[in-house]
């Protein structure tokens, strides 16, 4: 029996997703990147003063990261924006991961540099997710990590001992990027730097390493990345920033490939003209399934007809981006395949089973492969979304939503990990005409 299996029923409220009356023409702004805040705010506190971080996401995983620094010892406020003033690390205590990634993944690096244990638990969905790579490579570092559940997952307990000596370590990052950036973040801090090797046969989602990387340098830190899947982090300061965060591109993702699937046009201001984000590569693959879009200073356009292409799309580099794409792909002129993105069965779920599951469950054709969705577009009825605690998953239901009439997401609270006020941000897109409902 697999997770999605056994996972139960849905016993959260049903929340209608509203149907699209017409062409959409709206302006969306998107809040902070969550990559770029969770990012920011563990170099802020391992900096050698305080830092000042501005438009930074406030959603439950932004928050997770915030409660985990000051569980660590270090001074975080929280309000327009987030001042953080780093202190010596503090053990003997326990983080609370819920299911944040960049927290699990992050931060055990950073307890390494503690006086004492750190203990890490997590919602009963991240005990799935795997860990063992950032488990091996602190132990190859000498650092003492305990698994206190099943073995390659939370819950962990790292021994910090002020210090770690850093060196060489080889990842096998091929399951989440997030492996390499978690120990790089850390490097500098280590008594001898650190150089991470990556191992494995494909390396997911490099955007991510290469915004870890850019993020580095803009905080003072030595960074070598010359050679293909090698990074040096030079040992050295990592310096306190006044720092502004750029939009979530990857959630404005939803927003804009609504203009293609219904017509119309959205834009969203404070799109960068450059971004290791790896939303940023939105544009180009709109633009392949039939909508045209252009950057107008830093708002970007996008405008569609309704009539979506298929595609056969390598969505390797930016696999946050599938179950958006996937979503659109059910209105296809064509059938659609996504790629590269075998390392999705390891996120908040299986999104690949998910948004198999769920596409079908709505009348439609979507078949798993080795690494990826072939999507078969077929007539779609209402029915029930599931989102299995992924944020994704209830965006690309209130997506199949503008089309599909009669179809409830199941749990769309869970959208609040990134993107706390999806509901609302979505009904004024749509105009107060096409509220949807909300029932237990």
């Amino acid at each position: 029996m697999t997770a999605l299996d056994s996972h139960p029923q849905p016993t959260a409220a049903l929340w209608t997703a509203p149907q699209a009356a017409g062409p959409l023409d709206a302006l969306v702004e998107v809040p902070g990147s969550k990559s770029l805040s969770n990012r920011y705010l563990v170099l802020a506190a391992i900096a050698d003063g305080p830092s000042r971080l501005r438009a930074v996401l406030s959603s439950r995983d932004t928050r997770l990261m915030g409660q985990a620094l000051e569980t660590l010892g270090v001074g975080v406020e929280t309000g327009t924006d987030w001042l953080v003033s780093p202190a010596p690390l503090r053990g003997h205590v326990t983080i609370d991961c819920g299911l944040a990634g960049t927290v699990m993944r992050f931060l055990p690096a950073v307890a390494a540099l503690a006086d004492g244990p750190v203990h890490f638990k997590g919602d009963p969905e991240a005990l799935v997710r795997p860990m063992g790579p950032v488990i091996q490579a602190l132990r190859a570092l000498g650092v003492r990590v305990d698994e206190d559940g099943e073995p390659g997952h939370l819950p962990i307990t790292v021994h910090g001992r002020s210090a770690v000596r850093g060196g060489h370590v080889d990842v096998d990052a091929s399951g989440s990027s997030q492996f390499v950036s978690g120990l790089l973040l850390a490097g500098a801090r280590f008594d001898q730097g650190l150089t991470v090797r990556h191992t494995g046969r494909t390396l997911p989602s490099l955007p991510h390493i290469e915004m870890t990387v850019d993020v580095l340098r803009a905080a003072g830190v030595e960074v070598d990345d010359s050679r293909p899947d090698i990074w040096h982090v030079a040992p050295g300061r990592v310096a306190g920033r006044d720092v502004r965060v750029e939009p979530d591109l990857s959630n404005a993702g939803a927003f804009l490939v609504a203009a293609l699937a219904v017509g119309g046009t959205v834009r969203v201001p404070g799109w960068p003209s450059a971004t290791t984000q790896p939303g940023g590569l939105l544009p180009g693959i709109l633009e392949r399934m039939g909508a045209t879009t252009r950057l107008d200073g830093d708002v970007l356009s996008v405008t569609g007809t309704g009539t979506v292409r298929g595609v056969d799309l390598d969505l390797k580099p930016a696999g946050e981006l599938a179950p958006t794409i996937a979503a659109l792909a059910v209105f296809g002129d064509s059938p659609t395949r996504l790629r590269g993105i075998a390392h999705l069965r390891g996120h908040e779920t299986d999104r690949l089973a998910a948004l198999a599951n769920e596409i079908t469950r709505l009348g439609g054709q979507a078949e798993q492969t080795a690494d990826g969705l072939v999507i078969t577009p077929r007539p779609l009825t209402g029915g029930v979304w599931r989102t299995y605690a992924d944020h994704r998953m209830a965006t690309a239901g209130a997506l199949v939503g503008l089309r599909v009439p009669g179809v409830q997401v199941e749990d769309v609270a869970t959208t609040g990990k990134t993107l706390p006020d999806f509901v609302g941000m979505w009904q004024r897109m749509l105009g107060p005409a096409d509220a949807g409902t909300q029932a237990s």
